[in-house]
């Protein structure tokens, strides 16, 4: 089915003007106005496009009583577009309401078909482009590049598209599911020659496994011992740590296997083993990391610790039972990334000075904040790394503990035999801390012996999982603990995001849309010297290379803690923080943009909650 966004996209935008239409959307290069999508065709007449209601129940698709219930929805949600409300209530299917709008716009809607495909067409995007943004395309006519979409309002990507193909564009309207499948017909076809080419020069010595017992037990621990079998997971973790992977996801379907890597916080597919390379790929993995590869039924975690070229690394290995098999999830654990320093993360001067000053507090809180992924443990191991672990007693307490660090005292949490954060974090506080490190706050207990642990002398640094800063503050309320007691601990919170980095080696002035220009005129910012990646070898043709982060500092001063006492709305905060200039995480994110740093759209996607 398709997203909810794509038709938030889709109706969002202007209606067409009732005097035009044409059969296709013509896009020319450099000329991309939201005006220019629609172009006249002097040989067709036409009344207007239809209401989508009217074209509904014209084919009939719908009958009164559900056009009537949709509705009622709509009065009680006015944000959700009739069609998304169709599409939830399960009355229509996609491909139906797709049809139904490309008439009420006057675009082509085409079904499409393996053999609808020019391979030459197709090779102008790169496979992961087409499968994160489901444009596909199709063939070329006129001298044009005839590409499929679900939405071909989206400005933005039609853009790129061009950009990227140097083409004009023809653009058709098709279901989500076309090019679903489409996708997986090419991906299959090309299965079998990319696996022999892949293992034909790995050797098995190039991932030496640490301390892994390897005796075969079963006809499948001894197919997993087989040397292709080595090869290709050898090439597997070699492969995700030369690219810089931060994961690497193993996913059966029903007749594909899918290996994907997530790069820079957005996941690529690598490869297309034969799927019945499965079960031997998980049971190597699972001799690898010491699990029980008898066991498919419950999910099971494992440790990996390998040596790549000399060098030490650690992995996270998950498995999942699913309906077509266990997937698994192996996590790699970059020392490197643990070694940055503040300096290296990307925060202002204003913010770093001030984040420096507060690490050398010797008492309070001081909390980071933003969901999973967004760098926050990196953030912390870098402020520990800035203090004096030679004067100071410094301890953690973690769930996992991801990296070693030396002359610190890091403890692993295990919730099995009840060793939980609060348990660890009552016994740190008898071996005299200075400094105490407590990977997460999850629960009261926790969250009070923090409290209590900085206002008798000691200097914590945690985490939670908020939007924003000031949702820290209301979050830490409703975990249960007294505002007052909040106000009087709390140093600092930092809110932060990662957004990828422009590549440095393609990267180019580019004239941006009316649109993108009204956003960074909003924050202060001139429009005109703006860059972006073209796209290389360097950076897998995405323009990005690295990530960068993004962040929003609120400091306790007493003007705060007078508020915080008050039980305050995170609302309320939120108004407090304006009216104090307090830079949010989207303004960080543009000054960024205005520096060459990375993109208009790379910010809109990770603070869009967060406005």
């Amino acid at each position: 089915m398709l997203k909810s966004k794509d038709f938030d996209d889709w109706l969002a935008k202007a209606a067409p003007d009732e005097n035009k239409s044409g059969d296709d959307i013509v896009v020319e290069p450099g000329d991309m106005e939201l005006s220019d999508l629609w172009r006249p065709d002097d040989q067709v007449a036409t009344g207007g496009p239809k209401a989508l209601e009217e074209s509904l129940r014209e084919r009939g698709l719908i009958t009164a009583e559900q056009m009537e219930q949709a509705r009622s929805i709509h009065k009680k949600t006015p944000r959700k577009r009739l069609g998304q409300i169709l599409l939830e209530m399960g009355v229509v299917e996609e491909a139906d309401l797709l049809a139904c709008l490309a008439q009420q716009y006057e675009v082509p809607f085409i079904r499409v078909e393996r053999e609808m495909v020019d391979e030459k067409a197709l090779a102008k995007l790169d496979g992961a482009f087409v499968e994160m943004h489901r444009i596909l395309p199709l063939c070329f006519e006129e001298g044009k590049l005839v590409v499929a979409t679900t939405d071909p309002t989206n400005v933005f990507l039609l853009d790129e598209v061009q950009r990227k193909t140097q083409m004009s564009l023809l653009v058709k309207v098709c279901p989500s599911e076309d090019i679903k499948n489409i996708l997986t017909s090419m991906n299959e076809g090309h299965t079998d020659y990319q696996v022999d080419d892949i293992i034909k020069n790995v050797q098995e010595d190039d991932v030496e496994v640490i301390n892994s017992e390897e005796e075969e037990i079963t006809d499948l621990e001894r197919v997993a011992g087989e040397s292709p079998i080595i090869k290709f997971v050898n090439y597997i973790i070699f492969n995700a740590v030369k690219e810089g992977a931060s994961d690497i996801h193993i996913e059966p379907g029903d007749k594909k296997l899918k290996v994907r890597y997530r790069i820079d916080g957005i996941l690529f597919q690598m490869v297309s083993p034969p799927h019945n390379m499965h079960a031997p790929v998980v049971s190597r993995i699972k001799i690898m990391s010491n699990l029980d590869i008898a066991e498919r039924r419950l999910p099971q975690d494992g440790r990996i610790r390998v040596t790549i070229n000399g060098r030490n690394i650690d992995m996270r290995v998950s498995t999942l039972p699913t309906s077509h098999g266990e997937k698994v999830v192996i996590r790699i654990l970059d020392m490197g990334s643990a070694q940055l320093n503040l300096t290296e993360l990307g925060m202002d001067e204003d913010t770093l000075a001030i984040v420096e000053r507060q690490i050398k507090q010797p008492h309070g809180i001081i909390l980071v904040t933003g969901p999973t992924g967004s760098g926050k443990s990196t953030t912390l191991y870098a402020a520990l790394r800035k203090m004096d672990a030679q004067r100071l007693n410094i301890s953690t307490v973690e769930d996992p503990v991801e990296f070693q660090l030396p002359d610190i005292t890091q403890t692993q949490v295990h919730e099995k035999i009840g060793m939980r954060f609060s348990t660890a974090l009552r016994s740190l506080l008898r071996q005299d801390p200075d400094v105490i490190m407590v990977g997460e706050i999850r629960d009261e207990d926790t969250s009070r012996i923090a409290v209590q642990a900085s206002l008798t002398g000691h200097l914590v640094l945690s985490t939670l999982h908020t939007n924003d800063a000031p949702s820290s503050i209301t979050r830490l309320i409703n975990i249960g603990v007294e505002p007052y007691l909040i106000a009087a601990s709390t140093n600092a919170v930092l809110a932060q995001r990662l957004v990828r980095r422009t590549c440095k080696h393609c990267c180019e002035p580019y004239q941006v849309q009316p649109e993108e220009a009204g956003f960074i005129e909003m924050y202060g910012f001139n429009p005109d010297n703006l860059q972006r990646g073209v796209g290389c070898d360097r950076c897998r043709h995405t323009g990005f290379h690295g990530r960068i982060g993004i962040y929003e500092l609120l400091a306790i001063d007493d003007t705060y803690r007078d508020i915080i006492t008050k039980n305050p709305t995170v609302t309320e905060l939120r108004r407090l923080c304006k009216e104090r200039s307090m830079v949010n995480l989207r303004e960080d994110g543009f000054r960024k943009v205005n520096a060459g740093l990375t993109t208009i759209d790379e910010v809109m996607r990770v603070t869009e909650s967060v406005i």
